[in-house]
């Protein structure tokens, strides 16, 4: 079990040929006239890049990119599970004393969110090793069928693989779910093993008194900014309006899961409209989309399998959420994200922990590591100037 495998993706033909067949076959539904986005993706728009991904895109030449990157597999188990199979992209720095990074993605992102910050962070100094995993259940990673594996078995999971790697002390990087299952490992594993965290989606609510009494003083007293106030107001919209996929996700997830596993417009759809409308004006290009969705698509478990861990986490959402938005012994950094689902003042993030850095970005979304990376790459450099070695 402790083995580590070398990977390559190798899709056959035959899985090919079938999406393919899929797509030709559509049979569309109808829309309401002159509504634009305000009921969902427009048509015109599946229509097109479902097309593109049936009759242009060219799934061998994106296969081949990304197997540019060194990928392999290893088996982990968490407490109580059975083993699964990590699949995760490795790469170490040619400079001497690289930090360890673990690169945790969310939905609906996979392991491809994180391939554009490897180049500069490997390369540049201060230098960094960087672990970038498929989440089980998404991308090349194996699947779990037993109830009950939450973000703290992926916590585990991915601690276990850093230590395999034999990274004994690291940092993380996450936003999305990535942000709350790096939050989890430093829950379990700080400050002895994860030292320091940098977190880009605020899932944080307001300073409790009990917890820490001068920051719950401080944000009574500090009067919101113009940005701030536009952020809250952003931030109930989503969950008032938005937020109807995580409900459906968290509750009926087999149920959807039909629709996803046997129609690729159905994921198209249900994927497509979380990335342009989470993104902040980012110029997808169908390339793009048809390689996100593809992944998905061709993964190991099946495209429904990554919204398992919504329902998971929603049955102990509470408790969950109070214990990982409380203080640990973890130095944290925060780079916030005007157009993130979220947005909350950055003074309530320093609840989390010793915080070392925070960064107001000018603009990016909910996938910085895709649409910014040179903004993640900034932030983790002048983040670990603070953090030392």
């Amino acid at each position: 079990m402790t083995s580590i495998n070398p990977f390559r993706i190798a899709i056959p033909d035959d899985s090919i040929a079938d999406l393919k067949e899929r797509l030709s076959r559509t049979r569309y539904q109808d829309e309401v006239k002159d509504v634009g986005r305000k009921r969902g993706v427009p048509l015109a728009d599946i229509k097109r890049i479902a097309r593109y991904w049936a009759t242009e895109f060219d799934w061998h030449a994106a296969e081949a990119s990304l197997n540019e990157f060194p990928q392999y597999t290893t088996d982990i188990a968490a407490d109580g599970f059975d083993p699964v199979s990590i699949h995760f992209i490795h790469v170490k720095s040619v400079v001497e004393g690289a930090v360890p990074l673990l690169f945790v993605h969310g939905w609906p992102g996979s392991f491809l969110e994180g391939t554009k910050i490897i180049k500069p962070l490997t390369e540049d100094t201060p230098a960094f090793d960087v672990v970038i995993p498929s989440l089980p259940n998404f991308g090349f990673s194996g699947g779990i069928t037993q109830p009950g594996f939450s973000v703290d078995q992926h916590a585990e999971v991915l601690h276990k693989l850093m230590i395999r790697l034999g990274y004994d002390e690291y940092m993380t990087q996450g936003g999305d779910w990535g942000a709350f299952i790096t939050r989890a490992m430093a829950s379990a594993y700080s400050p002895h093993h994860l030292k320091a965290q940098h977190l880009n989606l605020g899932f944080y609510g307001f300073p409790s008194f009990w917890a820490t009494p001068t920051l719950f003083l401080q944000s009574m007293v500090t009067p919101f900014t113009q940005k701030e106030k536009a952020g809250l107001e952003k931030t109930a919209r989503f969950f008032s309006e938005g937020n109807g996929y995580g409900a459906i996700q968290s509750t009926r997830p087999q149920t959807l899961g039909y629709g996803l596993t046997d129609s690729p417009v159905a994921l198209l759809a249900w994927v497509y409209e979380k990335l342009h409308d989470w993104a902040d004006e980012y110029p997808w290009t169908d390339d793009e989309i048809c390689t996100w969705v593809s992944i998905y698509w061709f993964s190991t478990a099946g495209p429904a399998a990554s919204t398992r861990l919504y329902y998971e986490f929603q049955q102990n959402i509470m408790t969950t959420i109070e214990r990982l938005r409380g203080w640990m012994d973890v130095k944290v950094g925060f780079g916030q994200f005007p157009n993130d689902v979220t947005s909350l003042p950055l003074l309530w993030a320093k609840q989390l922990g010793p915080t070392v850095f925070q960064r107001q970005h000018p603009n990016g979304g909910h996938f910085p590591a895709w649409e910014k990376p040179d903004y993640i790459v900034a932030d983790l450099r002048d983040m670990f100037e603070h953090v030392g070695k």
